[in-house]
């Protein structure tokens, strides 16, 4: 069973650091495009920043120049840097991943648990 897990999540102060991980539990034909969302009380999910299994990035105006992307593939892992963390920032943060198993012929859409982001004096 495929499963996304997560970890990293926690309280900061404003203008602090995280990193958020997220590992593919098992082995699988491929993984596609990896990506980070989040979503707060009352509110839709929404993209926060995603990237291709060559490294192409992309990321929400509102996060730009603060945090960053990567992935290792021989890991199965995306992470998040998240620096010069907000308030605004404070949300619970999913990852998300296209991944295609072995033996089927289609990519599947995966997310994670979900973990809590706060940020807050």
């Amino acid at each position: 069973q495929v499963q996304l897990v997560e970890s990293g999540g926690g309280l900061v102060q404003p203008g602090g650091s995280l990193r958020l991980s997220c590992v593919v539990s098992i082995w699988v034909s491929s993984i596609n495009l990896m990506g980070w969302y989040r979503q707060t009380p009352g509110k839709e999910r929404e993209l926060v920043a995603r990237i291709t299994n060559g490294g192409t990035s992309y990321y929400a105006d509102s996060v730009k120049g603060r945090f960053t992307i990567s992935r290792d593939n021989a890991k199965r892992t995306v992470y998040l840097q998240m620096n010069s963390l907000e308030p605004e920032d404070t949300a619970v943060y999913y990852c998300n991943a296209g991944i295609r198993r072995y033996f089927y012929d289609t990519e599947e859409d995966y997310w994670g648990q979900g973990t809590q982001v706060t940020v807050s004096s």
